[in-house]
């Protein structure tokens, strides 16, 4: 049992279970009834996406440093009492049952699912 991290959008592996968008908006253009179809995520769960504030100081990080504010930044979100326990419960449902969690930023490394993986291993989930 483990947590897959994903590029929404992107084609689904054998026995990925459900896939969950911590993505702040649906995807554009897409009608709701598609959206696991399409492979975009099965449910929604915005609560562990960033604010809309501070998704725009994420793509808008140019530098080293402007990326390292943002992390900080979505990290003080994450530790909010609400937030953190969504992410111990996800943590813990990784040693029952497959699912991912993604966004649709093209590269992880500068994605928020970066963080969000590395604070779900904080919290002792299975992350393949």
């Amino acid at each position: 049992m483990t947590i897959r991290i994903v590029r929404l959008g992107t084609g689904r592996v054998s026995g990925e279970g459900l896939r969950i968008g911590t993505v702040r908006r649906p995807p554009r253009g897409v009608p709701k009834s598609e959206f696991s179809s399409q492979n975009w995520y099965d449910v929604w769960l915005p609560n562990v996406a960033p604010s809309a504030e501070l998704m725009k100081l994420g793509r808008a990080a140019e530098s080293e440093k402007d990326w390292a504010a943002f992390v900080k930044k979505y990290r003080a979100e994450m530790a909010e009492p609400e937030k953190s326990r969504v992410l111990d419960l996800l943590a813990a449902l990784s040693h029952q049952t497959n699912f991912s969690v993604g966004c649709y930023c093209e590269n992880e490394a500068r994605c928020h699912r970066s963080v969000l993986r590395e604070l779900l291993e904080k919290r002792g989930a299975k992350i393949e």
